[in-house]
């Protein structure tokens, strides 16, 4: 009985925040289908800890935080590796209004190692702390500051973004 409810407790959690937790992962993978795989793993990966944590907003915190560590942790296998954006916009769960900025933007976050591309994606796309970046990902915020940093040059410097601008 006790594992029923725990299914239908979770069940409504993902009702209620699986579009907003979906939505980080697209913007860590850039594909709806990753972003899926990426969500379910870590969706699995959290599903024993649901009653532990007894509240939806540590529990999200929780899923987050194993979502972003998966991510990063993903580049050891080769199946991702050689992977990038094609041409081809899948729209992801947030509407946007110019789909080829969207696409240049892809491509350029393409180029970013993960780790770089994870802490762009939680500081400017989630607004997050830098504090909050590096307790998620487990790095100190030193590190977060440079990988910030380094992201947000070689952006600067991305071919897909400097054609967008002219």
């Amino acid at each position: 009985m006790e594992s029923d409810v725990t299914a239908s407790s979770l069940e409504r959690f993902v009702a209620q925040r699986g579009r907003a937790l979906l939505r980080a992962a697209w913007l860590l993978v850039g594909d709806d289908h990753h972003a899926e795989d990426l969500l379910q793993t870590a969706l699995s990966k959290c599903y024993s800890r649901y009653d532990v944590l007894a509240n939806d907003h540590k529990f999200e915190a929780y899923v987050r935080t194993t979502l972003y560590r998966t991510y990063v942790s993903w580049w050891r296998r080769l199946s991702w590796r050689g992977e990038s954006t094609s041409d081809e916009v899948r729209q992801p769960p947030v509407e946007a209004a110019d789909v080829a900025l969207r696409v240049d933007v892809l491509k350029a976050l393409d180029t970013l190692p993960r780790m770089q591309r994870a802490v762009l994606v939680m500081r400017y796309l989630e607004d997050r702390s830098i504090a909050d970046v590096a307790k998620t990902l487990g790095i100190s915020t030193g590190t977060v500051t440079t990988y910030t940093a380094r992201g947000v040059r070689a952006l600067r410097e991305a071919p897909h973004l400097m054609e967008a601008r002219a």
